[in-house]
């Protein structure tokens, strides 16, 4: 009955977030690198096949991103003291100083779309919201 209409609304917003983020972050930032800062802000450090539980990508690409980002000074990889074979994943201060930056782009939009609702409507649409992604 509504699925037509939550599909539309869904994509626009989806879309108007992304466009936001793409934007605000560039040049020394993207959505996906800040999506790996973030895990890795509560992980202190990481292997790369443990990113994949939350990438929603191949091996193959996570190595490209991290190859990015590695460039750009945003993590160092570091080999493991005891095992060669395991290479650690480490934010840098930049890469942090960058998620801080990149959370607050996008708390600033989100805010700025939930602003012109309610508070109680704030907190019924992140209710519902919860019980569809659920």
């Amino acid at each position: 009955m509504y699925s037509n209409q939550f599909a539309k609304l869904w994509s626009k917003i989806s879309k108007d977030l992304r466009t936001h983020m793409e934007t605000q972050l560039s040049p020394t930032l993207t959505e996906g690198q800040l999506n790996v800062l973030e895990v890795l802000m509560n992980q202190d450090r990481m292997k790369p096949s443990d990113l994949l539980d939350h990438l929603n990508t191949t091996p193959a690409a996570v190595t490209t991103l991290l190859d990015r980002m590695e460039k750009n000074e945003l993590i160092v990889r570091q080999r493991d003291e005891k095992d060669r074979r395991i290479v650690w994943i480490i934010p840098t201060e930049k890469g942090l100083e960058e998620c801080v930056r990149g959370v607050d782009i996008r708390n600033e939009f989100i805010h700025s779309q939930l602003d012109r609702i309610s508070s109680h409507n704030q907190q019924l649409l992140v209710y519902l919201l919860g019980k569809v992604a659920n």
